[in-house]
């Protein structure tokens, strides 16, 4: 299974235009970061977690050309504000685009995008089939999909595991029962949104001690804001099997 990131930022401490902080001057491509979403490639099946605003950038970057389902964590606007731009894939592939999420997740989008549920549908608009999922493993193809549960502040956020692929994003608390169904990953991506500590994130330190509590052989850090620092900065303190991704970045999971 091939996962791709096609972004490891975030909205959150997004510097004003005119910025002359070291990370909006950096040339290293790594210090440049859309916001957090990532896309998984089976030999049958090609998935997104998340739609944020720059998803349709994202997506023709990486010469993504067909898609078969999109999974959703959370109603937050940096993940689901480009869902509209499924349209393409729509007149493509001739078929609705499933969306997985929660009833909370469905009622969000049913308001955000509107016309696209509306009785008299205006041509073109994106054609979405919602599928609704709780806490139990589900089956999307050949692949099983197990919902993960964390806490965004007091906000429910879904994780999702598949195979030893975890992958986490805006939490800063797993419960016991989402510990245990992270046991045996091998892969692990993870939410850090700065070095000091935040009401609703993961900060690095915490970051890094829930990587190694849940014991990946390897950790990758994503919603990383402009104040984590620099790539290249942050990549010398970190310890063995913990990264930081990167846009672009794709692995073998």
């Amino acid at each position: 299974m091939k996962v791709t990131f096609l972004g490891t930022g975030t909205s959150q401490g997004v510097p004003v235009i005119g910025c002359t902080c070291s990370v909006c001057l950096s040339l290293d491509y790594r210090d440049k970061r859309l916001r957090t979403s990532v896309h998984i490639q089976s030999d049958k099946l090609s998935l997104v977690i998340d739609t944020g605003p720059d998803f349709r950038q994202q997506m023709l970057r990486e010469r993504i050309g067909t898609l078969h389902a999109v999974l959703m964590t959370h109603t937050h606007k940096d993940h689901t504000a480009g869902l509209d731009d499924v349209r393409a894939y729509n007149y493509k592939q001739q078929t609705d685009m499933p969306v997985y999420g929660t009833r909370t997740v469905h009622e969000h989008l049913q308001t955000e995008f509107y016309y696209a549920f509306e009785k008299i549908r205006y041509p073109g608009i994106p054609q979405l089939k919602l599928v609704e999922i709780d806490e139990q493993p589900f089956a999307i193809e050949n692949l099983t999909v197990t919902p993960l549960p964390v806490s965004h502040l007091h906000m429910p956020v879904t994780g999702f595991r598949i195979g030893r692929f975890s992958y986490i994003t805006d939490a800063n608390d797993i419960p016991a029962a989402t510990m245990k169904r992270l046991e045996g990953t091998d892969t692990l991506v993870l939410n850090a949104l700065q070095r000091e500590k935040h009401i609703s994130h993961f900060n690095l330190e915490e970051a890094i001690a829930m990587a190694r509590r849940i014991g990946a052989r390897q950790t990758f850090l994503v919603h990383l804001s402009h104040k984590m620092g620099l790539h290249q900065q942050v990549e010398k303190e970190l310890p063995t099997g913990v990264a930081l991704a990167y846009d672009g970045l794709s692995i073998e999971a």
